[in-house]
């Protein structure tokens, strides 16, 4: 915010004034002073793996009409409105119908039409089916276009191959039907506070803090004895932190170049760095070394991402790997254990949350997929779109996560 200096020679004048004469200059004179700049970008960071990728097809986001919860309620008006012409009812038709494809075919496999002669059953059938598949997939574009565009959150996102940035929608998952939390995050977020707000997302699947986004301040990565015996040390010991490294160029780069990625940029008003949330762990479970640094990594994480951007109380949130799907499974593993444990060390008076993942489960989508998604397959794919670790692709899981991501960071912002 800019301050209206006077200088103390005008008030002198002032003074002297017959004071009606002194009000009317006076406010001609601020009047005419030139206007204020506009609010600064705020600019969110969010970064990880493939959950943080985004592999939730968006049609799934209607899962969220079989849930009474009064918080789905709120988060299926920010996303559609009133007017989309989706319900529970639309919901369970869709389950209903792919329920009939799939008793019709035999799941995936289509084995129960390839396994009969060709003749006019099989024609009839097969056209049945035709209309039927048609149906659900138009169901599924249906939901996907009546998802919210902002006008007010601007993206620039990399999703392992799918690069893109512009206005906040669906698409910055891995591929351009795909969500990750950056959907339900930046549409939240906007609730909570007011002006521009750019997101800026890097992500990259299968990767580790340990090794992969090694922080600087954790030092040199130490080969383990097969890596040592191996033929390629020399690549694998300067490819430790590549994705620290990547993930910083490209933020670097839309910060430098800002007003190309939020039409509202005032270059006087400047842009803030509002908030990180991290997102990751799935990778680091399979090593001694790597959970056993978790917590250590992290922290150190942290600290290099503060100084890297000169922001030494930005708000920082971690997601702490849930895929177990419940508290007793969860608190089994190490990782996620690790992710408490750093954010509790740092405190939330360090500006430092964690936000539990598995809270957000679709367990609506899950008890499909426990049916067998094979011979279940369309049924499933009304309500989930991969496998248990990336949450079975369910956009009301990742909506939810977004959702509580901006929720703590609302708090730590504070």
């Amino acid at each position: 915010m800019h301050q209206l200096y006077i200088p103390s020679s005008t008030m002198m004048k002032f003074h002297f004034l017959y004071k009606p004469m002194a009000i009317a200059l006076l406010t001609t004179f601020l009047m005419s002073k030139p206007c204020v700049a506009g609010e600064p970008v705020k600019v969110f960071i969010l970064a990880g793996q493939s959950n943080t990728v985004g592999h939730a097809r968006a049609h799934t986001i209607a899962t969220l009409f079989a849930s009474e919860a009064p918080r789905d309620r709120e988060l299926l008006n920010m996303v559609f409105g009133n007017d989309s012409g989706l319900s529970l009812v639309t919901l369970e038709k869709q389950l209903e119908q792919g329920k009939m494809i799939d008793e019709l075919t035999g799941g995936i496999s289509n084995e129960k039409i390839e396994n009969m002669e060709e003749g006019p059953n099989r024609k009839a059938l097969e056209a049945k089916v035709g209309k039927l598949k048609e149906a659900h997939e138009a169901y599924k574009q249906k939901v996907s276009d009546a998802c919210k565009i902002s006008d007010r959150v601007f993206i620039s996102s990399t999703a392992d191959r799918n690069k893109r940035s512009g206005k906040l929608s669906i698409g910055y998952g891995a591929d351009q039907k795909k969500i990750g939390p950056e959907y339900g995050f930046g549409l939240s977020i906007a609730k909570k506070i007011d002006g521009p707000i750019l997101l800026i997302k890097t992500s990259w699947g299968g990767k580790s803090l340990h090794y992969n986004f090694r922080p600087p301040s954790a030092g040199s990565y130490e080969l383990n004895e097969k890596e040592k015996s191996g033929d390629k040390t020399e690549e694998i010991a300067k490819n430790a932190g590549l994705n620290y490294r990547m993930m910083n160029e490209s933020i670097h780069e839309v910060l430098a170049n800002i007003g190309e990625y939020h039409p509202e940029y005032d270059p006087e008003a400047g842009y803030e760095i509002s908030g990180f949330v991290w997102f990751q762990g799935y990778n680091d479970q399979f090593s001694d070394k790597f959970r056993d640094n978790y917590k250590d990594n992290m922290i150190k994480f942290i600290g290099d991402i503060r100084d890297e951007y000169d922001v030494p109380k930005m708000p920082f949130i971690i997601g702490v790997l849930g895929t177990g799907a419940t508290a007793e499974k969860v608190a089994e593993n190490p990782v996620s254990l690790a992710q408490r444990a750093a954010a509790e060390a740092m405190g939330t008076e360090n500006k430092v949350a964690s936000v539990e993942s598995y809270t957000q489960y679709s367990h609506y989508s899950n008890a499909v997929f426990q049916k067998g998604w094979r011979a279940h397959y369309h049924e499933w794919d009304t309500v989930g779109s991969d496998r248990p670790y990336h949450y079975l692709g369910s956009g009301a899981f990742f909506l939810r996560l977004g959702d509580a991501f901006a929720d703590k960071m609302e708090e730590l912002m504070e």
